[in-house]
């Protein structure tokens, strides 16, 4: 485990010099780290790729009490997002509940997209989530290290909506 000290929690990362194939997880490895993580944290938060072919995804999906969905306005990235949604409700009772209680995050990545391209999106995944918050576009969130207290108050805003919105599903 990683201890962030300034911002306040653990991560367990990969190791970011080697290749994934090196570091494969399985679905046995995400039920061990899992019943070893949650003798220690209330809250597990899980960022695991798009990949629901991959069976360590699958085992993701088993202990899952609330997914979201993060996405941008670019539109592959809300259709691959979507499309998700939509393939975890034509499976079983908890899949199919945690789709339906899932929350979309849209973030305006790109400067240039407009309130209207925002709005398509977060739109589009009204009928697929919960729900759907959507967050502006920010520079503090470009590139590098992601700053709470560096983010514009709208941003700050957004996010804590967004954070609200999760704890609602919990």
């Amino acid at each position: 485990m990683h201890h962030q000290t300034r911002d306040r929690f653990d991560v367990l990362r990969s190791k970011p010099m080697e290749l994934a194939s090196a570091q494969r997880v399985d679905a046995e490895d995400v039920d061990a780290i899992h019943r070893v993580a949650s003798k220690y944290y209330r809250l597990i938060f899980i960022d695991s790729g798009n990949d629901e072919s991959d069976p360590m995804w699958r085992r993701m999906i088993d202990h899952t009490d609330q997914l979201v969905v993060a996405t941008t306005t670019r539109d592959d990235h809300a259709e691959a997002g979507a499309l998700l949604l939509e393939a975890l409700a034509q499976q079983n009772d908890k899949a199919h509940a945690l789709a339906q209680n899932a929350v979309a995050v849209v973030t305006q990545a790109d400067s240039k997209a407009t309130a209207a391209d925002v709005k398509r999106v977060a739109d589009g995944y009204k009928t697929l989530a919960r729900d759907v918050a959507t967050i502006p576009f920010d520079p503090a969130i470009v590139d590098g290290i992601l700053r709470y207290d560096a983010l514009r108050p709208n941003t700050q805003r957004a996010w804590l909506a967004a954070g609200s919105a999760v704890a609602r599903g919990l």
